[in-house]
């Protein structure tokens, strides 16, 4: 599985709606997460390595942000033919395997991770209330033991804007398996 790294769309840039259907059997788009002033999108998938190592983190950043406007949303546009890991019934196991708490969508066509630029899983992508682009990158400064994790970027991230602050630093690609795209 070839190692990837995000492409740090051009921050500013508006959020794309979308129309997904998720593992919990409702329809999902940028409406959706209205009253969320922070959403966090993050390209996803079943069996990426990278995905595995650091799912527990993005729950337990979920759990660490609830009630305070914090909304992370999952999504699969891995080709579920290819790669049957990531179809979306086993999606609706991995999410309860994993005990995700918050949605995780599937973009069968792949539409919506093209019209993001996304290139590798995990993407994470980070909207204001505004829905414009305020970070794009990793998650921590290592995705492979996070007992020796001493940065946490996306929390950092997260915090800042809550707090009405612009986002600190240096912003660092994020990492992962390349997105399964479909050959036409």
């Amino acid at each position: 599985m070839p190692l990837l790294h995000s492409t740090m769309v051009p921050l500013g840039t508006k959020a794309i709606d979308f129309s997904l259907p998720g593992v919990d059997g409702r329809e999902y788009s940028l409406a959706s997460f209205s009253k969320d002033p922070v959403l966090v999108i993050i390209f996803m998938c079943n069996h990426c390595p990278y995905v595995k190592a650091v799912i527990q983190r993005l729950i337990d950043l979920q759990s660490g942000f609830s009630g305070q406007g914090v909304r992370l949303v999952g999504i699969n546009c891995n080709d579920a033919e290819k790669y049957p890991d990531d179809s979306f019934e086993n999606m609706k196991s991995g999410s309860k395997e994993w005990g995700m708490n918050f949605p995780y969508l599937f973009d069968e066509s792949q539409e919506i991770a093209k019209k993001y630029d996304a290139v590798c899983t995990p993407d994470i992508y980070v909207y204001g209330e505004e829905r414009k682009l305020l970070y794009r990158g990793r998650i921590d400064d290592n995705w492979e033991k996070p007992e020796q994790v001493t940065r946490r970027d996306l929390k950092q991230a997260i915090d800042h804007i809550l707090a009405g602050k612009d986002v600190p630093g240096e912003q660092i690609p994020s990492m992962g398996c390349s997105i399964k795209w479909k050959v036409s």
